[in-house]
């Protein structure tokens, strides 16, 4: 289980014929898998590299919010 709580959005991509999950509060962090469960576990991995980064380059790291609505 990760230790952030951002949302993650999972689905499925014809065109890339893989899982993509994507955290909509932390820009350009996604990552994609051949299943549902990979794609989670690939997007947590980056999801801590995504933080780290910010940290190391001083950038500010936003809060996670919970649920977003985008509909």
């Amino acid at each position: 289980m990760s230790k952030y709580k951002y949302e993650v959005i999972i689905y499925w991509s014809r065109e890339d014929q893989a899982f993509l999950a994507e955290v909509p509060e932390l820009p350009g962090c996604a990552a994609d898998g051949n299943t549902y469960q990979e794609a989670l576990a690939n997007v947590e991995v980056i999801i801590n590299e995504w933080i780290e980064t910010a940290k190391e380059l001083g950038r500010p790291i936003p809060e996670p919010k919970g649920r977003l609505v985008f509909a």
